[in-house]
């Protein structure tokens, strides 16, 4: 049996929430169009992230689907009649990048996520994705219970509205301490030194 391979340690980790999506679902047209300005940033945060050494993670709904798999879901994403296609193009997941899939709302609930961090050492996320009031909310609340740093670049994330999108900036903001700001002003040096030895005791204690 091959030696299992051991995860290149990374004290900080980008998390995209939800974006691998098909968009078929009630306002998910109303959804997309907001999501859509979003995709160039995501993709150049992924490549700072990359550049800085951090790992990324996709974590996805499965849409009910229990006998999906991550693969199969970003087929069926990426299908030439899917109304996404062109937002999941643009930021889809590469060979190197860690997929989870969840049940529900935050990537932390009945998901491998606590276990997989863990494993990378990570102890600070930059948190973003769809839609910002329900599963980036969820997840940057996890988060913080959790005790990660916590980094949540205010234009990297969508929702139905612009409304909804800022009324749940502004929650997070005040109600998980997170940092949030503009994904052109996010330090990558702040957001690897937020995940240090120090924290790290401090998040896997809790665990």
């Amino acid at each position: 049996m091959r030696e299992a391979e051991k995860l290149k340690q990374s004290p900080a980790a980008l998390v995209f929430v939800d974006v691998v999506n098909h968009f078929e679902f009630p306002e998910g047209e109303l959804l997309l169009r907001q999501a859509l300005p979003v995709a160039p940033r995501l993709a150049r945060l992924k490549a700072r992230a990359r550049e800085a050494g951090m790992a990324v993670i996709y974590v996805n709904d499965n849409f009910g689907q229990w006998r999906s798999d991550a693969r199969e879901l970003l087929r069926y994403c990426l299908r030439p009649e899917a109304p996404g296609r062109e937002f999941v193009e643009a930021i889809q997941p590469e060979p190197e990048d860690f997929v989870v899939l969840k049940p529900m709302h935050s990537a932390f609930y009945q998901t491998p996520m606590d276990v997989l961090l863990r494993g990378l050492g990570a102890t600070s996320l930059i948190v973003c994705g769809l839609a910002t009031n329900s599963c980036v909310l969820c997840t940057a609340h996890d988060a913080k219970m959790r005790g990660f740093g916590l980094f949540v670049p205010a234009d990297c994330s969508g929702a139905r509205t612009a409304q909804e999108h800022e009324q749940a900036i502004e929650h997070i903001r005040t109600m998980t301490a997170a940092n949030v700001t503009r994904s052109s002003e996010l330090s990558m040096e702040e957001v690897l030194e937020a995940g240090g030895s120090e924290g790290a005791a401090s998040v896997f204690a809790r665990t």
